[in-house]
């Protein structure tokens, strides 16, 4: 593709059974879209739906032409946000997810002029500048304790690994989703965990967060799941299997 023609900004919209949500998400992107200056396209990543998520999909994209459907039927998360993050030809690549728990407008907050010289923006929930809003204590109590978790077995960095809201530069994205074999919730952990280990710039971006009450997340059964994939991360890594070609490796 031709540079000039390549989009400034990619947002990669990973969708499972998402018939309802996506309508007023893909409203409120284009509405936010439409203020601002430069390229963009919106990668929509079907996910095994058994609801009209990608015929909703086609049917914005036939009146959008930035908006770009594709399906994945294997079920995953993390399978559906590498296949849409390869997929992406922008310069800045966003994961997005569908629910717009953070105001689509702070993504102006992860890309220049406001945010520059990083290879990977995460969202951060936790912190001076951050806020949640309306979220049960219980929830938050189970992430604290799901963060302490990955602190001490993966990543001790950062306090908010699982916020749904990354950015990525080309380079970034390309060097890390090629490498990522998490497919499911525990992909964030894997790309931070990889990015910090191949010196990538991470920063933090305090965001506000409106907890959503119909989140599909699964609290306990999701905890246990990202614990097993922790450990994989960890088995993966002391095989080699996210190395570069000339890099040595040393257990961690």
């Amino acid at each position: 593709m031709n540079t000039q023609d390549r989009p400034w900004l990619s947002i990669i919209l990973p969708a499972h059974n998402e018939e309802q949500r996506l309508p007023p998400c893909l409203d409120q992107i284009d509405a936010f879209l439409k203020t601002q200056d430069f390229t963009a396209e919106v990668i929509i990543v079907e996910n095994g739906s058994q609801d009209r998520t990608y015929e909703i999909a086609q049917e914005y994209a036939s009146r959008m032409p930035y908006i770009r459907p594709m399906t994945v039927t294997t079920r995953g998360k993390g399978l559906a946000v590498r296949a849409g993050m390869l997929a992406a030809q922008g310069d800045y690549r966003f994961m997005c997810d569908v629910d717009l728990s953070m105001p689509i407008e702070s993504i102006l907050d992860f890309l220049p002029p406001k945010l520059t010289g990083f290879d990977v923006a995460i969202a951060t929930r936790e912190g001076p500048g951050a806020k949640r809003v309306n979220e049960p204590e219980y929830r938050h109590l189970i992430g604290r304790v799901n963060n302490w978790i990955i602190k001490i077995m993966a990543v001790r960095e950062f306090e908010d690994t699982q916020c749904g809201f990354k950015m990525f530069t080309r380079a970034a994205a390309e060097d890390l989703f090629t490498v990522q074999r998490t497919t499911g919730i525990g992909f964030d952990v894997e790309l931070i965990y990889i990015a910090l280990r191949r010196k990538y710039d991470i920063r933090e971006v305090p965001i506000t967060w409106y907890a959503n009450t119909d989140s599909k997340i699964r609290v306990v059964q999701d905890s246990l799941k990202m614990l097993f994939e922790i450990l994989d991360i960890r088995r993966n890594w002391k095989k080699g299997l996210y190395a570069r070609p000339s890099d040595g490796q040393h257990s961690a």
